[in-house]
């Protein structure tokens, strides 16, 4: 088992350069506390469940302080939101922290959620609150359990920063673990942008890392479409099974993965009804529960035509 001070790095996404994110340092909260924290994910980093009573885990997991091998990163990327095309997202409160590798040879984002302000927040203030927080670590925990492709969660940490929403809250900061935060939005920001070749590195980044095996067929990038479709699909079926509604599938929140991502007003069906809708935002019932089958169909057709330029 390792400690936190013995976590090896290799931050091969911030080796991409300046046009796919930005380095920013996390804002601390104040008195950071642990609130919780999964075991099983502390075990993908090969850490010992003892290092989350250690004081240096809430610091280092509440922006106060830094592994020096960490390179905090703030991604760039687009996407459709609710079906209209937003040209500029990213991580306007996270940050991607570093890469850790683990004695399995598993690579996990550390991704730190609520770090503050970045140069992709646009009106927001960067934070997350305690309530989202916890409501998040919930779900992906759960949905993992359940055996349903999802990002994880490795701990929440709370503090008595204020944070105005409907009223005053605490900051929080939610750490998350995935194999990549990539997503539909990075190679649409790309693709409307006319960044061709970042497109293509993005794309050769991809394949060599998470999809190695569409190297060996003809058309390299077609193959990678087809097995983004696959695990997407798969995990939609996932979804529809166990009635999971995630209520905000816009192409930003859809892992090249196809792990469940972003969560916010999610919801599970209590009874069964196919026009439950979990987001009180959504109007027309876009991302309503029978809808996910075919949004997700909407959205592969964008992240295919952002691939257009490498696959005819």
């Amino acid at each position: 088992m390792k400690t936190l001070d013995t976590l090896t790095f290799e931050n091969r996404f911030a080796g991409l350069g300046d046009a796919f994110s930005t380095h920013i340092l996390p804002e601390p909260i104040a008195e950071p506390r642990l609130v919780v924290v999964s075991e099983s994910a502390m075990a993908l980093l090969d850490l010992d469940p003892q290092e989350a009573q250690r004081e240096v885990f809430a610091e280092l997991f509440s922006g106060n302080q830094l592994w020096s091998d960490a390179e905090p990163r703030a991604m760039v990327y687009s996407g459709h939101q609710f079906g209209g095309y937003s040209p500029r997202l990213g991580d306007g409160r996270g940050l991607l922290l570093g890469e850790v590798l683990n004695h399995a040879g598993e690579h996990w984002d550390l991704h730190l959620k609520g770090a503050g302000m970045t140069p992709y927040s646009r009106m927001g203030d960067g934070r997350a609150v305690l309530r989202s927080s916890i409501r998040e670590f919930l779900a992906s925990e759960a949905l993992h359990a359940l055996g349903i492709p999802s990002s994880r969660a490795l701990c929440v940490t709370g503090s008595s920063t204020p944070v105005w929403r409907e009223k005053q809250e605490t900051a929080a900061m939610l750490v998350r673990l995935a194999p990549s935060h990539v997503r539909f939005g990075h190679f649409e920001y790309f693709y409307y942008t006319r960044q061709h070749d970042q497109l293509k590195q993005l794309a050769d980044y991809v394949i060599e890392h998470h999809y190695p095996a569409c190297l060996e067929q003809p058309q390299p990038y077609a193959a990678l479409l087809k097995a983004v479709l696959q695990r997407t699909a798969e995990m939609i079926a996932w979804w529809q099974a166990y009635g999971f509604c995630h209520g905000v599938m816009n192409t930003d929140n859809m892992s090249i993965l196809g792990i469940t991502f972003d969560f916010g007003p999610y919801a599970f069906l209590d009874d069964f009804d196919a026009k439950h809708i979990c987001n009180h935002s959504d109007d027309t019932g876009r991302y309503s529960f029978s809808n996910q089958v075919p949004i997700s169909h909407w959205n592969l057709s964008a992240l295919a035509q952002a691939l257009t330029p490498l696959v005819e």
